[in-house]
């Protein structure tokens, strides 16, 4: 019990830390996209998206690196991704009168993290059936084909600069870009030291309980390292800064599936995807994308009802996750 409480605390202050580094990140990232002049669209899809996706990507390299377990920093950014779409656009529509879309967030960022998904279940199927190794149930996944998801964002990135490319800003406001580039670099730092807390608690709950790393990944860690995006969002609601609260959302998913998976791959050398269990949470994943999308898109708002909806669909994850850590259903067999 006594390493359980421990576990519980490390968790609590890992959290705490990553909180307080989003509240600084957000504060200098805003600056500076202000000192740049950049589009409030490039803003939330790329600048703050990637900023607040930096636990996702610290959980991947520090699982990898540091604890040998590629497969939970996996377990995160999928569960990240879930989290993101479903819980934050939820509570960024529940914390202001209304949360608008445009139809550029449809039919741009909404639809280039739709490629990201397909994007990632080709390199599965590329590392099940080209790599040595590969098998209907597991594949092997190298270098290589890492290349394929970081260029695609890379073509992300681009479409972003082109479309910035006739943006015309206000004046630059007085901000001092060494002070304000350093405090953001220390906030990076900061969610690092608490990311670092969550892994060791994720892996000593499996370690508890008898389960799977790739589960606590799954959830505890993916809902804790998503906190940044989720205050990101929410703020950015309740000052009517709709396009920004929902391009974060799709900007971290994409950076998320496109680039932390793949540096998680490069600093391994190579890693082994489970198919019995990546498949019916990456399936439930499509279907928390086109929720997202179907819901969004109607009227190019959020309302409160179908802000529920997606709580309850989240609820309805959590539930499926718990009933197969019991043993209730066996859908997930790797679990």
């Amino acid at each position: 019990m006594a390493g359980l409480a421990v576990s519980v605390l490390l968790a609590v202050v890992g959290t705490a830390v990553i909180w307080k580094g989003s509240g600084l990140f957000e504060g200098a990232a805003e600056r500076l996209s202000r000192y740049y002049r950049l589009p409030v669209a490039v803003h939330g899809a790329i600048v703050v998206a990637v900023g607040s996706s930096f636990p996702e990507l610290s959980s991947v390299v520090i699982s990898t690196v540091v604890h040998g377990e590629f497969s939970l920093g996996v377990g995160a950014i999928v569960g990240s991704a879930i989290f993101n779409l479903l819980v934050i656009p939820a509570l960024s529509a529940l914390s202001s009168e209304t949360l608008g879309a445009t139809r550029d967030i449809v039919h741009k960022d909404a639809q280039f993290y739709i490629i990201s998904v397909l994007i990632l279940f080709l390199v599965f199927a590329l590392g099940a059936t080209y790599v040595p190794g590969g098998t209907n149930s597991a594949a092997i996944l190298t270098p290589a084909l890492a290349v394929l998801p970081l260029a695609t964002y890379g073509v992300y990135v681009f479409l972003h600069y082109a479309d910035a490319s006739d943006h015309v800003a206000d004046g630059a406001p007085e901000v001092d870009p060494r002070r304000t580039w350093a405090t953001l670099l220390f906030a990076l730092a900061l969610i690092s030291v608490g990311v670092e807390g969550l892994v060791r608690a994720a892996l000593s709950f499996g370690a508890t309980f008898g389960t799977p790393s790739f589960l606590w990944g799954l959830t505890v860690l993916a809902a804790a390292t998503s906190l940044p995006d989720a205050i990101v969002s929410i703020r950015a609601a309740k000052r009517d800064e709709d396009v920004t609260s929902l391009t974060n959302v799709l900007g971290s998913n994409t950076f998320n599936l496109l680039v932390a998976i793949p540096v998680g791959i490069l600093l391994a050398g190579s890693a082994t995807i489970d198919f019995r269990v990546a498949i019916p949470t990456m399936g439930f994943l499509t279907l928390a994308s086109i929720v997202f999308i179907i819901f969004v898109r109607t009227d190019l708002e959020l309302t409160d009802l179908e802000a529920y909806g997606f709580l309850a669909l989240y609820g309805l994850f959590l539930l499926w996750m718990t009933l197969e850590t019991v043993g209730a259903v066996e859908t997930v067999r790797g679990i």
